[in-house]
């Protein structure tokens, strides 16, 4: 009798800035273990790829595996970098981490064949693979955060550009003249308007104004503003804190309407850290129809109905997930030989 075959297994590590996530993850996008060590990233780069380790050591613990069982590793990062070369470039998340091999440094570590991909490319792709829009053939997916991240995915395809740096959907022209500032440097993008940079600043603005807001009160109490805080005053009926998050979805709906003019792809995912409750808040119901209405507004009529935006599925999971689907994905094309 045959011995059943065993699925293969990937490691996925979500490098951020204050801390990394690692999740072995088996040949159909289910987690088997999971860690998560802090980044330490002020005590540098090789420092932090020791808590890499750390890290991926742990989750293989938890999934009760060796490094021998591991086909290979993903690993999703912010920041700038040249992804064939395997280089960070300056990612302002890691100060100091400029221009480093990561690939090949973690590679090393780990001792295992590692791939490097864009963080909100690999969470677009833990999406396209093993989330929301596992049955759809292209997918554009936003990561509402601090900045506005962005990955592109079609028949299976990471869509990476010639340097690097495709798919940066947050950085999408909104206003040619007088827009709004971004932390990039550039002025109008859409980073600049649909952020939590961008909420916290609108809504200092409008405190600065004198505007009349529940939000006072907290900010009196020694509370810090947060989007956090925005959001549960517009949930208590906060006039001001619903508004402005409403008015973040309008410009949301016209920048997701560009891009699917590019693309045109089967579906629009909303994921990351700002998702407002998504649908067990009332602000959260709201968001996304308002998102849905502007883009109806602004698009051709074929599309208006045809193209699903909604909420991700796998949460703060995208990131890992997607960078152990991406190890997979370079498998499966050859492009990185099981060890």
């Amino acid at each position: 009798m045959n011995e059943p075959q065993q699925t293969r297994l990937f490691l996925g590590i979500d490098l951020g800035g204050t801390n990394i996530k690692a999740g072995i993850v088996d040949d159909s996008g289910h987690p088997l273990g999971f860690s998560t060590v802090p980044t330490e990233a002020h005590a540098g780069p090789v420092h932090g790829t020791q808590q890499m380790a750390l890290a991926a050591q742990l989750a293989m613990q938890q999934a009760g595996v060796n490094r021998r069982q591991v086909t290979a590793a993903g690993l999703a990062s912010p920041g700038t970098m040249d992804i064939p070369a395997g280089m960070l470039l300056e990612p302002t998340n890691l100060p100091g981490w400029n221009n480093f091999p990561i690939r090949a440094k973690v590679a090393e570590i780990l001792d295992l064949p590692t791939v490097l991909q864009n963080d909100a490319n690999a969470a677009a792709y833990g999406e396209y693979w093993a989330g929301q829009a596992k049955h759809s053939q292209s997918l554009a997916f936003y990561t509402l955060g601090t900045g506005l991240g962005g990955g592109l995915i079609i028949d299976d395809h990471i869509i990476e550009g010639r340097h690097s740096h495709g798919g940066e959907l947050g950085h999408v022209i909104l206003e040619m003249h007088d827009g709004r500032y971004c932390n990039t440097g550039q002025y109008g993008t859409a980073e600049a308007y649909v952020s939590a940079t961008a909420l916290l600043r609108r809504f200092n603005e409008q405190l600065e104004a004198g505007a009349i807001t529940s939000v006072r009160n907290r900010l009196v109490a020694g509370q810090k503003l947060t989007p956090l805080v925005i959001t549960e005053e517009a949930e208590r009926g906060d006039h001001l804190s619903l508004d402005l998050i409403m008015e973040m979805a309008q410009y949301l709906g016209a920048t997701i309407t560009s891009c699917v003019h590019v693309i045109d792809p089967d579906m629009v995912l909303l994921g990351g850290a700002m998702t407002f409750g998504r649908d067990t808040t009332r602000v959260g119901r709201e968001f996304i129809p308002r998102v849905r209405q502007e883009f109806r507004a602004r698009t051709f009529p074929p599309l208006d109905s045809s193209i699903s935006i909604d909420w991700a599925s796998l949460g703060g999971d995208a990131g890992f997930i997607g960078a152990a689907g991406c190890a997979r994905l370079a498998v499966l094309k050859n492009r990185l030989p099981a060890p």
